[in-house]
């Protein structure tokens, strides 16, 4: 098998799981380009990202841009004669910089493109109930996720099971795609494919934090979706009226069912042994759940923090 010199650009751990499985195989990985390190909390302890511990825990160089057209900073990549570069949960990179290496820049997007291009696709299959997924590796071009396919692989999404969960499952499995990748690459044995004419493709856009309010007006299975969707982040919300004080509650996890029901939509039951939220079809069960100021905790704990349940409302 052909050794390949690998530039490796990302940031978080789903980035810095595909790092490792690099630096594993037979391929070198000659630097690392990753976000600056940032202050935050209230210590404003400086942070430095997944990728870049552990770029730096290996020895491997590590290049922290702000701006990606730097002149020098292009120029150092050059000088590391790089077969390759390798992007994994990074920023949208310039022409004068995915260019460089001989055998191109492609990228690894969780999802099975040409649905789902943008920067939440874990989180929108979740909450569009698909049955399945999977991870995809491309050559980049100047338009975001829409370069040639090099290679693709389908995962199926298990019942109830949240974007945390999903995540941490692709993470592993674009992995290894992104090692098989370049193998290929090095073999010459991967025929990259423009990716297929939708009219429609399925987007998965940022999301905001005004995105992820409750719409409790929908049907159960799709309340229910899109609370798993956004678990554990960035997490579904709704607000709670506690006497004359709205306190946001966020929602990780719970049941439905599907029951007619006369209540009004979006309120709800509330007491010692019971929380019900009527949809527009029948009734949702918190079962995990954060009030703001509070921990995350279980709806038995959450209930047992009440005396008076008659002041508690949805906002």
């Amino acid at each position: 098998m052909k050794s390949l010199k690998v530039v490796f650009l990302g940031t978080p751990e789903f980035a810095k799981t595909s790092l490792e499985a690099i630096h594993n195989s037979n391929h070198e990985v000659v630097g690392v380009v990753t976000v600056a390190d940032k202050a935050s909390g209230r210590g404003q302890k400086i942070n430095q990202s997944p990728v870049k511990i552990f770029a730096v825990d290996h020895d491997i160089p590590v290049f922290q841009p702000e701006k990606l057209r730097n002149p020098e900073f292009l120029e150092k990549l050059r000088q590391l004669n790089a077969d390759v570069f390798v992007v994994v949960a990074f920023r949208m990179m310039p022409k004068i910089l995915f260019e460089i290496p001989s055998k191109g820049t492609f990228n690894l997007h969780a999802s099975l493109l040409p649905d789902y291009r943008g920067a939440a696709p874990i989180n929108y299959a979740v909450i569009n109930g698909e049955a399945k997924t999977g991870a995809t590796t491309f050559f980049i071009n100047e338009k975001i996720d829409e370069g040639n396919i090099l290679l693709q692989e389908e995962m199926d999404i298990l019942p109830d099971e949240n974007a945390g969960s999903l995540h941490d499952r692709l993470m592993n499995m674009g992995a290894n795609l992104v090692v098989k990748t370049l193998n290929g690459l090095a073999e010459s044995s991967i025929e990259e494919k423009p990716q297929p004419e939708v009219k429609q493709p399925k987007n998965a856009y940022k999301i905001f934090k005004e995105n992820t309010k409750i719409d409790w007006a929908k049907n159960s299975k799709e309340v229910h979706q899109f609370i798993l969707g956004m678990s554990p982040y960035p997490t579904a919300f709704t607000t709670l009226k506690i006497g004359s004080e709205e306190k946001g509650l966020k929602l990780f996890a719970g049941k439905f069912e599907i029951q007619p029901h006369d209540k009004p939509i979006g309120s709800l039951d509330i007491s010692k042994n019971t929380f019900k939220i009527y949809t527009a079809d029948g009734i949702y069960y918190p079962l995990e759940l954060q009030l703001e100021g509070k921990k995350r905790m279980d709806i038995k704990d959450f209930l047992n923090g009440f005396r008076n349940f008659e002041e508690i409302q949805m906002a």
